[in-house]
């Protein structure tokens, strides 16, 4: 974690608390398993993640409400909206499995920005048709192993080799959706700061002045 970045935290809480906007964490979990627990729950109303980061496109789904990623990795000005069939498409998964399968693609191909080696000989191609061939990693293992399968012989010898890092890795790439995630208040987002002479002061401190204006037009904005 950059030395910059860990004090930047409590001053973003501070801001938000002002603004009267929810934050949500759990103890020994990532921000991917905040953000994928809480779509998770969700059961009413249709969610919108908005992240850099790709490992989040494996909680897309349609059922019990569409849940979408919106893929800012580029800058929002060129973000892209994600759903199952946008994953399925872009990445070459199953599509009935788009999410959970795009996180077996990313443990398989690799993720340097993510600290995974991937299975020696496997690019992305490569892993996006053993998964649409079987199905899942499951069912790719499952043929690996059996030497009936038809899986070609190399193919067998690589995955094998991989078992140890495909056990490891595994839980760690997939996003957590049972987190124990405690919100600091509703989640209703208010019209306007529920304490503005707070917020002033932390935009003068800060030097946030800019952001904090455009913050709270967002706030009047979505109200109406």
């Amino acid at each position: 974690v950059p030395d910059t970045l860990t004090p930047q935290v409590p001053m973003i809480l501070d801001v938000l608390a002002a603004a009267g906007i929810a934050t949500g964490g759990a103890a020994g979990f990532e921000a991917d398993d905040v953000l994928g627990t809480l779509a998770a729950r969700e059961t009413t109303d249709p969610v919108v993640v908005v992240s850099g980061d790709r490992d989040l496109l494996q909680v897309v789904a349609d059922d019990p409400v569409p849940v979408r990623v919106l893929y800012a990795g580029r800058g929002l000005a060129k973000a892209e909206l994600f759903g199952p069939t946008e994953v399925a498409d872009r990445y070459g998964v199953p599509a009935e499995r788009a999410g959970a399968a795009y996180a077996e693609l990313a443990l398989l191909r690799g993720d340097p920005s993510d600290g995974l080696p991937g299975v020696k000989g496997v690019g992305e191609k490569t892993a996006s048709g053993l998964l649409l061939q079987y199905g899942s990693l499951d069912g790719m293992r499952a043929a690996a192993a059996d030497p009936e399968s038809g899986m070609a012989k190399g193919m067998r010898a690589k995955l094998a080799a991989a078992a140890d890092y495909l056990d490891a890795a595994l839980p760690v790439v997939r996003v957590a959706r049972d987190a124990p995630v405690q919100l600091s208040g509703a989640d209703a987002l208010p019209a306007a700061p529920v304490d503005a002479s707070a917020l002033v002061a932390l935009a003068d401190t800060l030097g946030i002045g800019r952001s904090v204006t455009t913050l709270t037009t967002a706030l009047a904005a979505a109200a109406g």
